[in-house]
């Protein structure tokens, strides 16, 4: 049989649990996957602790919506896609297990030059930043902020935005500052005098942020220093930016996010993996767990401990 971690009840940690469960059979359009990295999210923790509003548990909850491996059988209809064939997982449910069965329409065909484990990485925090750079319009000619610009969504808009002509101001802690300068962004540390130090590391006014850090201090100094607040947004305080008139991409927001805007978030994986295949975009890869040790992932994650993406191996 195959297993996967599930969990029945809101929780630390340990209400997560390493089960059997039947072998997952592919529908119509549908392909069967055999993970062999799973990656693990901010918003997994979220949604297992109840922090992130859920419907109530009536069975057993899988986790994980990013991963890749090799698919080991195909449904009807499919094409595109064969047995053998590595692939990157997106928008799935379930990721944190050994096989699982998702739409063909949420895959991506991997090349040699992706490993696995930088293809898991990729779902959420890459389509993220990908629909934030689109959506505020980071172009040419912009000054961004990027608030927690060392998270993996903040990495990832950093590389979009340099890509794209911006110059780019990202906070973090100063051990991550020489990281954020290899990707193209000038690096600011989190504290008071924020604002000041904004100022004095761009020429010019800052014209949009991006707030992946969910402070006040982000939101304050977002509204001090960029004068359109339609080119302000947050991923992190979606229940509470419409009170500082900005915008609000998930994060809690009651706003669901567009169908151009998911589109985006689509897109901007198989971008990024065309990019990573290059060599003109990179993955920062944290510590590497076994599936059974899903809980101290999560802990890693909630106690901020974790540096790079951290993934699941089953």
């Amino acid at each position: 049989m195959a297993r996967a971690i599930v969990y029945t009840e809101l929780g630390s940690p340990d209400v997560l649990q390493l089960v059997e469960i039947p072998d997952p059979v592919a529908g119509a359009g549908e392909v069967v996957v055999r993970i062999e990295v799973a990656g693990v999210n901010p918003l997994d923790a979220k949604r297992r602790s109840g922090k992130r509003p859920m419907p109530p548990i009536t069975e057993p909850r899988r986790v994980g919506f990013d991963g890749a491996g090799v698919i080991d059988s195909v449904g009807e209809g499919v094409t595109g896609f064969a047995v053998g064939d590595r692939v990157a997982v997106r928008d799935a449910v379930g990721t944190y297990a050994t096989h699982i069965a998702i739409g063909a329409d949420r895959l991506y065909p991997l090349p040699d030059a992706v490993t696995a484990a930088e293809a898991a990485g990729l779902g959420i925090p890459i389509g993220t930043a990908y629909q934030c750079v689109r959506s505020l319009e980071v172009g040419d000619g912009d000054v961004l902020l990027v608030h927690a610009g060392s998270g993996a969504v903040g990495q990832a808009v950093i590389q979009f935005a340099v890509a794209r002509g911006a110059t780019v101001v990202a906070t973090a802690s100063p051990a991550r500052h020489e990281q954020l300068r290899e990707l193209g962004a000038t690096p600011v540390a989190y504290g008071d005098g924020l604002v000041d130090r904004v100022r004095e590391a761009v020429d010019g006014e800052v014209t949009v942020a991006l707030d992946c850090a969910g402070t006040d201090e982000a939101i304050e100094a977002s509204l001090e220093l960029v004068a359109d607040r339609n080119r302000i947004a947050t991923i992190v305080r979606g229940a509470d930016a419409a009170s500082f008139g900005i915008r609000a991409f998930s994060g809690g927001s009651p706003e669901p996010l567009t169908a151009q805007e998911l589109a985006w978030r689509a897109e901007g994986i198989g971008i990024a993996i065309d990019l990573i295949a290059k060599g003109d975009f990179q993955v920062e890869l944290g510590a590497e767990l076994p599936l059974s040790d899903a809980a101290e992932a999560h802990r890693l994650i909630e106690e901020h401990q974790a540096r790079g993406k951290i993934s699941l191996v089953p």
